[in-house]
């Protein structure tokens, strides 16, 4: 086991999918010589040379249209853009093309891209730095979204990811890079997709959330613990899409109790598919409505005013006691 933080679990996840499957590249802004504007592929295009770890222009469309092109091909392609606002200049093709590539060919064609970019708040970003754009990719048949909540998830979460012959978004919380650090297997394992992961067993009432709003909820979860007894179980989602509805809802079901946390503004996101689904296969086992902890439905504001947009312990904490009064 090593003891590693965020940015080199995946690294070593990256190096060992290098390293088992030559039809893996790895491609994007600054990725080679100088290992991407976090250091998450630093040291890869020295191991495995500038053919599969290599530079791109600063054309992000250019960069997905690549990736579509050499998955025609048979190649595995692991694009990143350097931050998430920056998709979005790519979207044409993450929408026309790489979504679609399988039903367009009714199966003929499979599109294994890989498509990595840091996302969401909290390190005082510049604007377009810090979107939190799952429910927005959420609504785009065809594609898996995958968040890990930190070092030994992300490992497990992109070997599987890679070995998918279906297109994935690895979306990677800047926030959780550095920030703490997990005993992770130094050799190769997976984490299977699709699946949500108990993060903490409970019987009072189930936290769903998911990326860096994990930690955000076990934090809360205990704070509250000590202070009332409350037993709370979190659900760590790990894939936006598919969604593991059965994990909740089951879990939903032990405790009648919900309260949904996300970085992303409330309104039309992925928490609005989470309560809609428990609506529909655990309303009767409800004891009060479900609560959401979210960010406003605003633009994620600069700086100065970041942390009041970003959902937190204290905001987490109000709404358990607000489902659990009902």
């Amino acid at each position: 086991m090593a003891e590693v933080n965020m940015v080199q679990a995946i690294n070593m996840a990256l190096a060992q999918e290098l390293s088992r499957d030559e039809r893996v590249v790895v491609f994007g802004e600054d990725v080679g010589k100088n290992g991407g504007v976090f250091r998450v592929t630093d040291g890869l295009q020295a191991k495995f040379g500038e053919k599969r770890v290599f530079d791109t222009p600063l054309a992000e469309s250019g960069i997905m249209g690549v990736a579509v092109g050499m998955a025609y091909a048979g190649l595995r392609p692991v694009p990143e853009i350097q931050f998430d606002g920056f998709t979005w200049l790519a979207y044409n093709q993450i929408n026309a093309h790489m979504a679609r590539v399988r039903n367009r060919t009714r199966g003929k064609f499979e599109m294994p891209i890989v498509l990595r970019f840091p996302y969401g708040g909290g390190i005082r970003a510049l604007e377009l730095h810090a979107e939190p754009v799952e429910g927005m990719y959420a609504n785009i048949p065809g594609l898996t979204i995958v968040i890990p909540s930190g070092p030994y998830e992300a490992k497990g979460l992109l070997a599987s990811s890679i070995e998918s012959d279906d297109p994935v978004l690895f979306m990677e919380h800047k926030r959780l890079y550095r920030a703490f650090k997990e005993e992770v297997p130094e050799e190769r394992y997976k984490i299977p997709l699709r699946k949500c992961r108990i993060a903490k067993e409970g019987n009072d009432i189930t936290i769903v959330a998911w990326g860096a709003m994990v930690r955000v909820a076990e934090n809360a979860a205990k704070e509250i613990e000590r202070e009332d007894g409350t037993d709370c179980e979190i659900i760590d989602a790990r894939t936006i899409k598919p969604l593991d509805d059965e994990t909740i809802v089951n879990s939903v079901k032990k405790t009648g109790r919900v309260v949904v946390v996300q970085e992303a503004m409330q309104s039309f996101s992925a928490s609005s598919e989470i309560i809609a689904r428990i609506s529909e296969k655990a309303m009767f086992n409800l004891e009060a409505p479900v609560k959401r902890v979210a960010g406003f439905d605003v633009p994620v504001p600069l700086p100065k005013l970041e942390e009041y947009f970003l959902p937190n312990e204290r905001r987490v904490k109000h709404a358990i006691k607000e489902v659990m009064r009902y």
